[in-house]
Protein backbone atom coordinates (compact mmCIF):
# COMPACT_ATOMS: atom_id res chain seq x y z
CA UNK A 1 0.00 0.00 0.00
CA UNK A 2 2.84 2.80 0.74
CA UNK A 3 4.50 1.61 -2.21
CA UNK A 4 1.21 2.34 -4.08
CA UNK A 5 0.90 5.57 -2.43
CA UNK A 6 4.85 6.47 -3.54
CA UNK A 7 4.22 6.16 -6.87
CA UNK A 8 1.14 7.34 -7.45
CA UNK A 9 2.68 11.04 -5.63
CA UNK A 10 5.83 10.65 -8.45
CA UNK A 11 3.15 10.80 -10.86
CA UNK A 12 1.97 14.07 -9.48
CA UNK A 13 3.57 17.32 -11.79
CA UNK A 14 5.18 19.05 -9.12
CA UNK A 15 4.84 23.12 -8.53
CA UNK A 16 6.59 24.13 -11.10
CA UNK A 17 5.64 21.80 -13.52
CA UNK A 18 2.18 22.29 -12.72
CA UNK A 19 2.70 26.42 -13.39
CA UNK A 20 4.65 25.66 -16.84
CA UNK A 21 1.14 23.08 -17.68
CA UNK A 22 -1.56 25.40 -16.54
CA UNK A 23 0.18 28.09 -19.03
CA UNK A 24 0.54 25.70 -21.70
CA UNK A 25 -3.04 25.08 -21.26
CA UNK A 26 -4.76 28.37 -21.04
CA UNK A 27 -2.42 29.33 -24.47
CA UNK A 28 -4.18 26.29 -25.93
CA UNK A 29 -7.75 27.65 -25.06
CA UNK A 30 -7.13 30.93 -26.76
CA UNK A 31 -6.09 29.33 -30.03
CA UNK A 32 -9.59 27.87 -29.78
CA UNK A 33 -11.09 30.73 -29.03
CA UNK A 34 -8.81 33.04 -31.74
CA UNK A 35 -9.68 30.44 -34.17
CA UNK A 36 -13.68 30.91 -33.09
CA UNK A 37 -13.50 34.52 -33.61
CA UNK A 38 -11.71 34.09 -37.19
CA UNK A 39 -14.38 32.25 -38.60
CA UNK A 40 -17.27 34.22 -36.92
CA UNK A 41 -15.58 37.65 -38.62
CA UNK A 42 -14.93 36.03 -42.09
CA UNK A 43 -18.68 34.26 -41.93
CA UNK A 44 -19.78 31.07 -44.19
CA UNK A 45 -17.04 32.23 -47.12
CA UNK A 46 -13.84 31.19 -45.33
CA UNK A 47 -13.33 27.47 -44.13
CA UNK A 48 -12.34 26.32 -40.63
CA UNK A 49 -8.89 27.17 -40.35
CA UNK A 50 -8.01 24.31 -42.58
CA UNK A 51 -11.03 22.24 -41.70
CA UNK A 52 -12.44 21.85 -45.30
CA UNK A 53 -9.34 21.64 -46.84
CA UNK A 54 -7.97 18.26 -48.30
CA UNK A 55 -4.48 17.26 -48.24
CA UNK A 56 -1.20 18.75 -46.49
CA UNK A 57 -2.85 21.35 -45.39
CA UNK A 58 -5.59 20.03 -43.06
CA UNK A 59 -2.74 17.12 -42.28
CA UNK A 60 -1.04 20.19 -40.91
CA UNK A 61 -3.85 21.38 -38.83
CA UNK A 62 -4.79 18.46 -37.27
CA UNK A 63 -1.08 17.83 -36.43
CA UNK A 64 -1.21 21.18 -34.67
CA UNK A 65 -4.74 20.42 -32.81
CA UNK A 66 -3.00 17.14 -31.73
CA UNK A 67 -0.02 18.81 -30.24
CA UNK A 68 -2.44 21.21 -28.01
CA UNK A 69 -4.73 18.00 -26.77
CA UNK A 70 -1.32 16.17 -25.77
CA UNK A 71 0.48 19.26 -23.93
CA UNK A 72 -3.44 20.09 -22.03
CA UNK A 73 -3.53 16.49 -21.16
CA UNK A 74 0.37 17.13 -19.64
CA UNK A 75 1.71 15.10 -22.64
CA UNK A 76 4.93 16.72 -23.14
CA UNK A 77 6.69 14.29 -25.21
CA UNK A 78 3.45 13.39 -27.21
CA UNK A 79 2.87 17.55 -28.05
CA UNK A 80 6.86 17.27 -29.31
CA UNK A 81 6.22 14.49 -31.62
CA UNK A 82 2.94 16.20 -33.08
CA UNK A 83 4.71 19.74 -33.33
CA UNK A 84 7.56 18.27 -35.28
CA UNK A 85 5.61 16.69 -37.84
CA UNK A 86 3.19 20.00 -38.25
CA UNK A 87 6.53 21.39 -38.77
CA UNK A 88 7.75 18.74 -41.44
CA UNK A 89 4.24 19.24 -43.27
CA UNK A 90 4.82 23.09 -43.63
CA UNK A 91 8.12 23.12 -44.74
CA UNK A 92 7.16 20.35 -47.35
CA UNK A 93 4.35 22.98 -48.47
CA UNK A 94 6.52 26.19 -48.41
CA UNK A 95 9.18 24.09 -50.81
CA UNK A 96 6.24 23.86 -53.28
CA UNK A 97 5.94 27.59 -52.89
CA UNK A 98 8.83 29.30 -54.03
CA UNK A 99 10.62 31.12 -51.28
CA UNK A 100 9.76 34.45 -51.44
CA UNK A 101 6.87 34.74 -51.95
CA UNK A 102 3.98 35.60 -49.56
CA UNK A 103 2.39 31.72 -49.26
CA UNK A 104 6.36 30.17 -49.14
CA UNK A 105 7.04 32.97 -46.23
CA UNK A 106 3.65 32.01 -44.61
CA UNK A 107 4.46 28.56 -44.53
CA UNK A 108 8.30 28.75 -43.56
CA UNK A 109 6.86 31.32 -39.97
CA UNK A 110 4.78 28.14 -39.58
CA UNK A 111 7.06 25.84 -39.78
CA UNK A 112 9.25 27.88 -37.74
CA UNK A 113 6.61 28.16 -35.17
CA UNK A 114 5.78 24.60 -35.10
CA UNK A 115 9.55 24.04 -34.14
CA UNK A 116 9.66 26.56 -32.00
CA UNK A 117 6.79 24.49 -30.07
CA UNK A 118 8.20 20.94 -30.38
CA UNK A 119 11.46 22.46 -28.49
CA UNK A 120 9.46 23.99 -25.89
CA UNK A 121 7.75 20.60 -25.01
CA UNK A 122 11.07 18.38 -25.12
CA UNK A 123 12.84 20.70 -23.18
CA UNK A 124 9.28 20.21 -20.78
CA UNK A 125 9.68 16.86 -21.23
CA UNK A 126 13.45 16.46 -20.38
CA UNK A 127 13.09 19.00 -17.48
CA UNK A 128 10.57 16.34 -16.31
CA UNK A 129 12.60 13.02 -16.59
CA UNK A 130 15.29 14.97 -14.59
CA UNK A 131 13.01 14.99 -11.42
CA UNK A 132 11.09 18.79 -12.51
CA UNK A 133 13.33 20.42 -9.95
CA UNK A 134 15.25 24.03 -10.76
CA UNK A 135 17.83 25.25 -12.25
CA UNK A 136 17.11 22.39 -15.07
CA UNK A 137 20.32 20.60 -16.71
CA UNK A 138 22.24 22.76 -19.60
CA UNK A 139 20.28 20.37 -21.42
CA UNK A 140 16.78 21.48 -20.83
CA UNK A 141 17.73 25.11 -21.36
CA UNK A 142 20.08 24.53 -24.30
CA UNK A 143 17.00 23.22 -25.96
CA UNK A 144 15.00 26.37 -24.84
CA UNK A 145 17.66 28.30 -26.65
CA UNK A 146 16.54 26.57 -29.96
CA UNK A 147 13.02 27.21 -29.02
CA UNK A 148 13.57 31.07 -28.72
CA UNK A 149 15.70 31.21 -31.71
CA UNK A 150 12.90 29.96 -33.84
CA UNK A 151 10.06 31.86 -32.42
CA UNK A 152 11.91 34.83 -33.63
CA UNK A 153 12.49 33.58 -37.00
CA UNK A 154 8.90 32.69 -37.04
CA UNK A 155 7.87 36.39 -35.58
CA UNK A 156 10.06 37.94 -38.38
CA UNK A 157 8.51 35.72 -41.22
CA UNK A 158 4.58 36.18 -40.01
CA UNK A 159 4.64 40.13 -39.20
CA UNK A 160 5.63 40.27 -42.81
CA UNK A 161 2.41 38.42 -43.62
CA UNK A 162 0.02 40.70 -41.68
CA UNK A 163 -3.42 40.87 -43.63
CA UNK A 164 -3.38 43.75 -46.12
CA UNK A 165 0.20 43.66 -46.29
CA UNK A 166 0.39 40.57 -48.49
CA UNK A 167 -0.92 38.70 -51.33
CA UNK A 168 -2.40 35.96 -49.59
CA UNK A 169 -5.89 35.35 -50.02
CA UNK A 170 -8.56 35.92 -47.33
CA UNK A 171 -8.48 32.65 -46.02
CA UNK A 172 -4.29 32.06 -45.39
CA UNK A 173 -4.26 36.24 -44.38
CA UNK A 174 -6.49 35.10 -41.39
CA UNK A 175 -4.86 32.27 -40.41
CA UNK A 176 -1.22 34.07 -41.03
CA UNK A 177 -3.17 36.62 -38.25
CA UNK A 178 -4.01 33.70 -35.64
CA UNK A 179 -0.37 32.01 -36.52
CA UNK A 180 1.38 35.80 -35.14
CA UNK A 181 -0.92 35.47 -32.41
CA UNK A 182 0.16 32.34 -31.22
CA UNK A 183 3.77 33.21 -32.26
CA UNK A 184 3.44 36.50 -29.71
CA UNK A 185 1.87 34.75 -26.62
CA UNK A 186 4.64 31.74 -27.26
CA UNK A 187 7.37 34.43 -26.73
CA UNK A 188 5.97 35.43 -23.41
CA UNK A 189 5.70 31.09 -22.51
CA UNK A 190 9.43 30.76 -23.84
CA UNK A 191 10.26 33.33 -21.50
CA UNK A 192 8.21 32.34 -18.31
CA UNK A 193 9.17 28.57 -18.93
CA UNK A 194 13.20 30.23 -18.53
CA UNK A 195 12.55 31.80 -15.64
CA UNK A 196 10.70 29.07 -14.52
CA UNK A 197 13.71 26.39 -15.31
CA UNK A 198 15.77 28.97 -13.82
CA UNK A 199 17.72 28.92 -17.16
CA UNK A 200 20.80 31.62 -17.74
Amino acid sequence: MRRKELREDSLRPRHGERRVLARLGRAGEKMAFLNILIVLFLGSEAPTLFAQVVGDEAEMQRLQNRAEEAIANGDADGAALHSGKAALMAGQLAKRNQADSAFGRFYRGAEALFRSQEHGYRALALYQRAGGQPPASSGVCSTMQLAGQSINQAMDLLELERPGSSALDQRHAAESKNLLSQAQGWVKTIEEMEDDFQCQ
